[in-house]
């Protein structure tokens, strides 16, 4: 073995995983409640999905597009539209409020209203579907932030900001509403080639997907390859529900209340 072949080698052993850590502040109530979920929903026994069940349902879509699920591919398709067409919607509330404050007369300076004691907490999610909802997320925490500072200078009215604020807030959570219409009833392209049982019961619950998509011949630029190996591994990794640490929830609730005590003070 040549010495460069024997560097190689070394460093094929000492070499180990890549690891980082991400961490989430939101400065706002509404961000925060968002991000918990849990809120009543008008329907008995459905409440507001959570980030953390967003996440978790996102993981199970990647991970069933890997065994050629064309249901997964259809449904991750579906939810990069619909996070491109929050993302644009929550840029045009945004530039409604900035050009808002610049009615502020230039001998009056504002800065940012930021929480002094944010809540700060760990992001564990394992898709692009679940970082961009965070970005989202981010997005409307800033834009609840410039709201609530409109309303407070006198540039708009209670109703108008609560108006605001509930039309952001939609995007999230119809974002979370769309993910969680995805069911995983363990299909393949070729159940479906087929028209076996199994493919007719996913059709008879989910509609037939798109020709193209049907066919793989149209799938997200971010889908994994394909891996038709272990297939039941992948069924069973599929299904384990990413649960949140409890030790965060507890610091969700607190910060909840406390967010939302100190944004009724400020307003």
């Amino acid at each position: 073995m040549s010495q460069q072949q024997a560097i190689v080698e070394r460093y094929k052993v000492n070499l180990g995983s890549l690891r980082s850590q991400i961490e989430l502040k939101l400065h706002t109530y509404h961000a925060l409640r968002v991000w918990q979920g849990g809120q009543p929903t008008g329907k008995p026994g459905y409440t507001v999905p959570s980030m953390q069940q967003y996440f978790a349902i996102t993981n199970m879509i990647r991970l069933t597009s890997a065994r050629d699920n064309p249901y997964a591919d259809w449904w991750m398709i579906k939810i990069e539209e619909k996070l491109d067409q929050a993302q644009q919607e929550m840029n045009e509330l945004s530039a409604m409020l900035e050009k808002l404050i610049t009615a502020v007369p230039e001998q009056i300076s504002i800065t940012e209203n930021l929480n002094q004691e944010p809540f700060i907490t760990p992001v564990f999610c394992n898709s692009h579907m679940g970082f961009r909802a965070v970005f989202l997320l981010e997005a409307y925490d800033s834009l609840a932030r410039k709201i609530l500072l409109a309303n407070h200078v006198g540039l708009m009215s209670r109703r108008d900001m609560e108006g605001f604020l509930d039309q952001g807030a939609h995007q999230l959570r119809s974002l979370f509403g769309l993910a969680l219409t995805y069911k995983n009833t363990g299909v393949s392209r070729d159940d479906m080639a087929a028209n076996n049982a199994r493919a007719r019961e996913a059709i008879e619950r989910l509609g037939t997907p798109p020709s193209d998509i049907l066919q793989g011949t149209r799938r997200s630029e971010f889908a994994p390859n394909i891996q038709r190996d272990n297939a039941a591994a992948y069924d069973d990794e599929a299904e384990k529900p990413e649960e949140q640490p409890k030790e965060q929830v507890a610091s969700s609730d607190t910060a909840l209340q406390q967010a939302k005590s100190e944004e009724q003070q400020a307003t």
